[in-house]
């Protein structure tokens, strides 16, 4: 355990658009995990976490809510670096790709690339998803045109661009990629990136003309750089690559032992193949490995806003602890599949793993310590029960595997052999029955054997469980008078020990029924008392003519704020439409989209302007948002 290994941990950089929920807050759990598993190892931890604070989306997202892009990402940056206090994530750097020092260097690798001949300038027509910030080859979207990865309208952009020639590397990746198995893991996200790669690429759109908020080519400034060219340098930009003082970078990637990043499967080919080029081209070792998880759904699929099924991990600290959030949210997912979220059924994992299972054992032991032997425990001269052995070499395996385990991110592996040495530990005080023993003056050795057994066995496992439950393992090394070291793992490392005389419940067992109720009656006040408006009949709504139509012009009205003038192309024909969403989109982010269509409304004279209908859109107090259909013009909504 002395050796002293560097290791560089990295979650993926989280997209400045909202609050973090448990399924992206998952990766940064599991990330802290691994730093502190690799301190206690005694390597020399770097860990990383940070914003993607640039490109459409955000501007957009700025523009309805009224204020500037820094505004809106100083905002989200400061609430996530909050949070990730609150959860007492360990990281030791929070790279945000709006800072001087990320911005600088992204624009040098830009120019680096461009002079190399590894980027070079196009055009680019193309389906292209504002909300994924990708560009959709017509073989990968539905007939309806509808983004393949979130199920929203996409738009066709027309654009000068400059590309990343991915095809030129596409061999050498292959080969890295047979070279270093280990690489992509699972393998089953090897073997999927291994498929796309061999598939053809296409080479990457790293520009944008259509939109201001990001890092400006110094050599074309009309030019933006392109989220993936941004977004991802963080990895080494934060280690101080292409500035003067890159001593960490030298430390931590080009000499390091260990880089890892950690990623969902939604950005694998990003991570696995665009960024793997990147380095390539730019001569830079590609020193990662890379860990894939799933995704944490709900019983009625993915999180989103949409269907307002969102589960905040504050919410879950504030009222069950932080222990157990992060026990549930690594105990429950398999490296590279998804896992659900439930209240039942974290609910249920608290009782009978945290309560009963670690809870008890703790307690009881140590109960029993001070009230047989003062507090105080010493090793005994050689095992005087059956199950002594029995105990000593589950313990010993469960360390090996923990290693193994916890080494190579299967974090649950390595909680599941734990709770099997928690299992085995209460069965040995069923089957030495210390309070039978403590009756018997004769049998005083062979308590304190059972005693030092149960005290070993726990102090190990709280130094085990100390990357994931970090409050409960410092508890329980409060109550037995130690502190976790990993020096000290295995069984008889300690002469004699000693607890505090009385020791509070870890976790204290929960009322299922009464906490679902809480839940339930929680949700309800989340969702919104609308007040309707008067009922009407299926003729009332039958009445309606309610059709797609296509945006074709659109321009401001002039001496108004609100108002937008448009021409839209229904079937045949071709109407104009006034609408109120001048300050939530401009002129030329509507044209193109398909909207819905209020086809029968008298038409009526706004600021002397005539309107021929009325689109349909939803909105809050604060933002609006158009709804588009993916279906061709004239056809007919019901």
């Amino acid at each position: 355990m002395n050796s002293k290994k560097t290791c560089y941990v990295t979650t993926p950089i989280y997209y400045a658009s909202g609050n973090v929920h448990i399924g992206n807050s998952y990766s940064t759990i599991v990330c802290d995990c691994f730093a502190r598993y690799n301190r206690l190892k005694g390597n020399d931890t770097f860990y990383l976490t940070g914003m993607d604070e640039h490109g459409l989306k955000i501007e957009e997202a700025a523009k309805k809510q009224g204020i500037t892009p820094i505004g809106l990402v100083d905002k989200v940056a400061l609430e996530t670096s909050n949070l990730w206090k609150n959860l007492k994530i360990t990281n030791d750097d929070f790279i945000r790709t709006s800072e001087e020092r990320h911005s600088k260097v992204v624009q040098d690798i830009f120019e680096t690339l461009l002079k190399n001949g590894d980027i070079y300038l196009g055009s680019y027509e193309g389906d292209y998803c504002v909300s994924c910030e990708a560009f959709f080859t017509k073989t990968q979207i539905t007939e309806e045109g509808i983004c393949p990865d979130c199920g929203k309208p996409l738009r066709r952009v027309k654009e000068e661009s400059y590309f990343l020639n991915l095809k030129k590397y596409s061999d050498k990746l292959l080969k890295f990629i047979d070279d270093n198995p280990d690489f992509i893991q699972p393998e089953s996200r090897k073997n999927e990136v291994v498929s796309f790669i061999k598939s053809g690429l296409e080479d990457l759109c790293v520009s944008r003309t259509s939109f201001t908020w990001g890092i400006k080519v110094p050599s074309n400034p009309k030019h933006v750089i392109y989220v993936w060219i941004d977004a991802l340098s963080n990895y080494i930009t934060a280690l101080g690559y292409g500035s003067k003082d890159d001593s960490k970078y030298q430390k931590y990637w080009a000499n390091g032992d260990e880089v890892v990043h950690v990623i969902g499967k939604d950005i694998l080919r990003f991570h696995a193949v665009y960024w793997p080029i990147m380095l390539m081209a730019l001569n830079v070792p590609i020193k990662f490995k890379l860990y894939v998880h799933g995704w944490y759904l709900m019983k009625d699929g993915k999180m989103s806003k949409s269907r307002g099924n969102m589960v905040y991990p504050m919410e879950v600290a504030s009222r069950y602890g932080l222990d157990a959030l992060r026990y549930y949210l690594i105990s429950q997912m398999p490296l590279g599949n998804d896992a659900l979220f439930s209240y039942d059924r974290f609910l249920e994992k608290f009782n009978t793993d945290l309560a009963n299972d670690l809870g008890n054992l703790v307690s009881r032991t140590v109960a029993m310590i001070n009230k047989y032997f003062g507090g105080k425990v010493s090793k005994p001269k050689e095992n005087l029960l059956p199950f002594d052995k029995e105990i000593e070499d589950l313990l010993a395996l469960t360390i090996d595997k923990y290693h193994e385990s916890f080494s190579t991110f299967r974090f649950q592996n390595g909680l599941i052999q734990i709770w099997e040495l928690i299992s085995r530990a209460n069965k040995y005080i069923d089957e030495t029955e210390p309070w039978v023993l403590a009756k018997d003056p004769s049998k005083i050795d062979v308590l304190g054997d059972v005693m030092y057994h149960l005290y070993e066995v726990i102090r190990n496992i709280a130094y085990m469980v100390a990357p994931v439950m970090p409050d409960g393992s410092e508890k329980i090394c409060d109550y037995l008078k130690t502190k976790a070291d990993f020096n000290m793992l295995g069984y008889g490392k300690v002469e004699s020990g000693e607890v505090i005389e009385k020791c509070d419940a870890l976790f204290k067992r929960l009322d299922i029924e009464a906490e679902l109720k809480y839940q339930e009656e929680k949700l309800e006040e989340k969702e919104p008392k609308e007040v309707f408006k008067d009922e009407i009949t299926i003729e009332d709504f039958g009445k309606l003519d309610l059709r797609v139509g296509e945006v074709l012009e659109a321009k401001k009205l002039e001496k108004s704020d609100k108002l937008l003038v448009m021409k839209i192309k229904i079937g045949s024909s071709v109407r104009q439409v006034v609408s109120g969403i001048s300050k939530f989109y401009t002129p030329e982010e509507m044209v193109g989209k398909h909207v819905v269509v209020v086809a029968n409304l008298k038409s009526a004279m706004l600021r002397g302007v005539e309107s021929q209908g009325m689109i349909l859109a939803a909105s809050t107090e604060d933002k609006l948002e158009v709804i588009e259909v993916g279906l061709p013009s004239n056809s007919k909504v019901s």
